[in-house]
């Protein structure tokens, strides 16, 4: 007689869950469809802008939608009032649900943090802990949180959630040393972003596609990300800025939303910009669409230390399409770019040296389709959706999720 197996139950924790056609950081989707095909039952518990509570199921996924509205747009406070509410009706519902096995909880915020702290301390439910970035230390540097007591507070917030999850997951090397710093014993593992190789790869420019945008065949360079307090735009209409000034024919596009965006615009149209354009933000099918029109890609942060460990979304994207980079900061995706050949970089007082690369570039375009076929190598062999899954479901459940071979070089500068 066959054995029986019972599936094992997560609760998968995440305030922003998206899904492909709405757009945005799908990670959550893609993770939770990997447990659901290793064997696994999985609940989403997110926030949406509807007025009162929801429930859908999304390709096998059962999705809770507690009504918490949230905008890039946000400030501090009104952020702070929605992370509250987030964790307040998170636990409310959690009490209701089936218990699962564990909890599989991602931030940002830190205070998705509190909802693992407090389901082991009331219910014995044990959490995995994702960190997408680093919180309190992405906040403190930037600036929005000065308090000393505040500060002191979140730091020992931050490592009692560490030290009490079952398993913490980092999204970069970075990330994971800095958990590491807090406390070497605490077990992490890197599952970095990740390339869906599917719904992004190379594809050439057409005429048709360069009509629809108003374009012309000459270089191209598209951002299409957040637009935000931290994500540096500015400096990419600055390098738009002196390209018009030398009277070169480059187009440069800007997909996205956030609370800069206004800010961006006017600075285009004060600078008299002819060769910036924005395109409303779209579904992962329309950023592909968009990101088929580039030569290259631009990635870009604010120069803070702590934004260096980021793995952002809007790389990935890139390199599965098969474009090259413009990364403008020194951290790990920086280190990728340079150590596979993916492109260049314009670091802080080196936008007149980014300028001449591209000009030399772009009389030579065998070596940009040379940097666009090492993007997308690199992420179908190191980067893959597929990875990501089978590193997750090996974490969560080995007995069912033995390694495979080959995905050990997945994590490169781990």
């Amino acid at each position: 007689m066959a054995e029986i197996t019972k599936a094992m139950k997560i609760i998968y924790v995440h305030q922003y869950f998206r899904t492909p056609e709405e757009g945005g950081a799908v990670r959550s989707f893609h993770l939770a469809m990997g447990m659901i095909r290793a064997g696994m039952e999985v609940e989403m518990i997110t926030a949406g802008n509807q007025p009162s509570y929801d429930q859908q199921w999304i390709n096998g996924i059962k999705v809770h939608y507690l009504p918490i509205p949230y905008d890039q747009s946000f400030g501090f406070l009104k952020r702070v009032i929605a992370f509250w509410r987030f964790f307040r009706q998170s636990k409310t519902l959690i009490k209701k649900l089936k218990r699962p096995d564990l909890l599989y909880i991602s931030s940002t915020p830190l205070t998705t943090g509190l909802i693992g702290l407090w389901a082991k301390k009331k219910l014995a439910l044990p959490y995995v802990f994702e960190v997408r970035d680093l919180w309190p230390e992405a906040p403190i540097q930037v600036g929005v949180i000065q308090n000393a007591f505040l500060k002191k507070t979140l730091y020992k917030l931050e490592s009692k959630i560490y030290h009490e999850a079952l398993k913490i997951v980092a999204l970069s090397p970075g990330i994971a040393s800095y958990i590491r710093n807090i406390d070497p014993k605490i077990p992490v593992s890197i599952i970095p972003n990740f390339a869906d190789l599917e719904r992004f790869f190379p594809q050439e420019k057409s005429p048709a596609s360069l009509k629809k945008y108003g374009l012309t065949d000459d270089l191209t360079i598209v951002y299409t990300g957040a637009i935000g307090e931290v994500n540096a735009v500015d400096e990419l209409i600055s390098l738009a800025q002196l390209a018009q000034e030398n009277e070169k024919a480059w187009q440069f596009l800007i997909m996205g939303n956030g609370s800069k965006k206004e800010e961006i615009i006017q600075s285009v149209k004060n600078l008299k910009l002819q060769n910036v354009s924005f395109i409303p933000f779209g579904s992962r099918g329309r950023v592909h669409e968009v990101l088929c029109l580039a030569d290259f890609a631009w990635v870009s942060f604010a120069h803070l230390p702590v934004l260096k460990t980021n793995s952002p979304n809007k790389f990935f994207d890139a390199i599965s399409s098969g474009k090259a980079i413009i990364v403008n900061h020194k951290g790990w995706v920086y280190q990728l770019v340079q150590e596979f050949d993916l492109g260049i970089s314009c670091l802080p007082g080196k936008m007149q040296q980014c300028f001449e690369m591209l000009e030399e570039l772009e009389m030579h375009p065998e070596q940009i389709q040379q940097m666009q076929k090492n993007a997308r190598r690199l992420a179908e062999q190191n980067f893959s959706k597929e990875q990501a899954q089978r590193r997750l479901a090996q974490l969560l459940d080995p007995s069912h999720n033995p390694p495979i071979a080959g995905d050990e070089a997945y994590i490169l500068t781990a």
